[in-house]
């Protein structure tokens, strides 16, 4: 079966970096996009960033473009997802997923698998 394991999240403070990682099995990985989402309580699930499948283009929210990049290795079964200059309001879970159609969207109901996310805390 398909599974999507995240690493990587953790307390820090703001202007930090970290770097959240997302293994994948069961997939043929490098037919399907790959996205990073994030969640506050009461909120809904908010898209951060997409790795397409075919040609690594990629796609940001406009909230965090110039400070994430999301990056894949395709021989790993592997995304990856480098965060700079951390704010508070990026606190959040932040979720992998994988969409069976290998472009890219920003929309959660187009991806189909899920990792069980990782807390990442930005302190002021």
């Amino acid at each position: 079966q398909v599974q999507l394991v995240e690493s990587g999240g953790g307390l820090l403070q703001a202007g930090g970096s970290l770097r959240l990682s997302c293994a994948a099995s069961g997939l043929r990985f490098r037919f399907y996009a790959m996205g990073w989402f994030r969640q506050t309580p009461g909120k809904e699930r908010e898209f951060v960033a997409a790795v397409s499948g075919s040609d690594g283009s990629t796609d940001y929210a406009d909230s965090v473009k110039g400070r994430f990049t999301i990056s894949r290795v395709n021989a790993n079964n592997m995304v990856y997802l480098q965060m700079n200059n951390l704010k508070p309001e990026d606190t959040a879970v932040y979720y992998c997923a994988a969409r069976i159609i290998g472009t890219m969207s920003q929309r959660s109901q187009e991806y189909t698998y899920w990792g069980q996310g990782t807390q990442i805390t930005v302190s002021s």
